[in-house]
């Protein structure tokens, strides 16, 4: 009974029956074997057998060095001389904050000489205006002494409550704003969601905004616009439904499609490009109907493979579906002047692609969707992105409301290097306090799961001291006072 396990486990490990049955005969087990080495096994079965049979079972093999026969000295072996690969240059790792200028360098000496601090932002702006009024020394030190100021007159309080007035700030206008869900994105054809869906949609991080829109520049496109329109045809999602005429010939069996030279040219597509595309179907002469007379034209055919009626509506859905040229996501592609050049505005947004076009300008090429934005340019650009699309909107229903409160607002939702929604699955459930979870939404839910595990509330926050009527620790309820009354002065 034993042989005949000791022969299953080995066949189980890959080792042939004739070697499992020997090794087995000779009285081995899989234990012993991992014990044993070559020339105990070569006593039984051949070498590379028993080399090949430790390797299956785990067992390292040395190699042995061969001998070398008597009489024949084995020449030196050539050492083999090989060409050093040329070094890589390494790649020059750009700095994000580009070197002072001459008159950045004077703003910040008389900061320095004056003990005052301001940031690099508003040194930049002062600077650049300075060198062009050029401005003397004694003049500039006056200036820069008024602008810190003024931005210590507009810096937070210590215990400043910024979120209430934040949220207040957004909250307040945002009552007034219209349900309208639409609005023309600078082209009357298309457009895009804007009003208050557009501030949910941006506050609720949605994966995909309900009206995805690009906004592309090109690189010195001037006034080309031929070349601004054939880059419009290039990037437009095409499907062969978008150029010819696609027919069910039930009777045979089989589909054919018929190409409309008038779309193949408003869509720039040549025949060779249909021909690319349409490998699977065979192009052939097909006699087709017109005006109640037949005519022999150039059609493409494909054939089904099984007399069925369902299995021929798939092949036609198949086949008008087929892509014939264009960026995956973007339906339509509309060019309108701006300025001194053509912009292309696209219904649908990919990017990843778009920015991979070599005539394309990425410094002036954005999208509304804001995760796709973070997943191809990083957290940083998605932030700018949620800043850039709540003031627009909020601008566009003519709501002013301070740029401060949206980048706090920014901050808050991409500060752990995600972007997170405002609401029970975002920033609001995932707050330490557990009444002010409680406050927001399905308040049952939160105080039994903090009951279960024990959770402590240490009331540090605004929502959770109004809960339990006490102050709240923000402005003068930050604070204790203590008063120590004089000490009597003895006589």
């Amino acid at each position: 009974m034993a042989r005949k396990d000791t022969i299953d486990a080995l066949r189980r490990r890959g080792v042939g029956a004739r070697v499992a049955a020997d090794l087995a005969e000779a009285g081995y087990t899989v234990t012993s074997l991992k014990k044993a080495t070559v020339e105990d096994l070569s006593k039984h079965i051949r070498e590379e057998y028993a080399v090949s049979t430790l390797k299956k079972l785990g067992v390292k093999v040395e190699k042995k060095a061969k001998k070398a026969k008597p009489g024949k000295k084995k020449a030196p072996a050539k050492k083999k001389t090989t060409p050093k690969k040329p070094e890589r240059p390494r790649p020059v790792v750009p700095s994000k904050v580009p070197p002072p200028t001459p008159w950045e360098k004077r703003v910040l000496k008389i900061l320095e000489e004056k003990g005052l601090n301001l940031p690099s932002s508003i040194v930049g702006k002062v600077a650049s205006r300075a060198s062009v009024l050029r401005m003397k020394k004694e003049d500039l030190s006056k200036i820069v002494e008024k602008i810190c100021e003024r931005y210590e007159s507009h810096l937070v309080d210590p215990n400043e409550s910024c979120g209430i007035v934040s949220a207040q700030s957004i909250g307040e206008p945002g009552t007034q704003m219209t349900m309208r869900t639409f609005h023309y994105a600078g082209v009357a054809e298309m457009n895009v969601t804007l009003g208050l869906p557009r501030l949910i949609e941006i506050v609720d991080a949605r994966r995909v905004p309900s009206t995805p829109f690009m906004e592309i520049s090109l690189k010195d496109a001037g006034n080309d616009l031929e070349r601004v329109r054939s880059f419009a045809q290039e990037i437009e999602m095409t499907h062969l439904e978008d150029l010819a005429d696609i027919e069910t010939d039930i009777l045979n069996g089989r589909i054919v499609v018929y190409p409309n030279e008038a779309r193949m040219r408003s869509r720039g597509v040549t025949s060779k490009d249909l021909d690319k595309a349409l490998k699977r179907l065979t192009k052939t002469t097909v006699a087709r109907e017109i005006d109640g007379q037949e005519v022999k034209v150039e059609g493409y055919v494909m054939e089904s493979d099984q007399p069925s009626y369902k299995r021929l509506q798939r092949l036609l859905e198949l086949v008008k579906g087929q892509k014939i040229k264009g960026v995956d996501g973007i339906q339509r592609a509309i060019i309108r002047r701006r300025g001194e050049g053509y912009v292309v505005y696209t219904e649908g947004s990919n990017l990843a692609a778009v920015l991979q076009l070599p005539d394309v300008d990425a410094t002036r090429t954005s999208s509304n969707n804001i995760t796709e934005i973070h997943e191809v340019l990083g957290i940083e650009a998605a932030r700018n992105a949620i800043v850039k699309e709540a003031s627009e909107t909020l601008a566009e229903q003519g709501l002013n409301v301070d740029i401060r409160h949206i980048m706090l607002v920014a901050d808050m939702m991409t500060n752990d290097g995600d972007v997170k929604a405002i609401g029970r699955h975002g920033i609001s459930g995932r707050k330490s306090s557990v009444l002010a979870r409680a406050a927001f939404e399905i308040t049952s839910h939160h105080l039994l799961k903090a009951a279960v595990t024990g959770e402590v509330d240490y009331l540090d926050g605004v929502a959770e001291n109004v809960i339990v009527g006490q102050p709240v620790t923000l402005g003068t309820g930050a604070v204790n006072l203590v008063f120590s009354p004089p000490k009597p002065q003895g006589k």
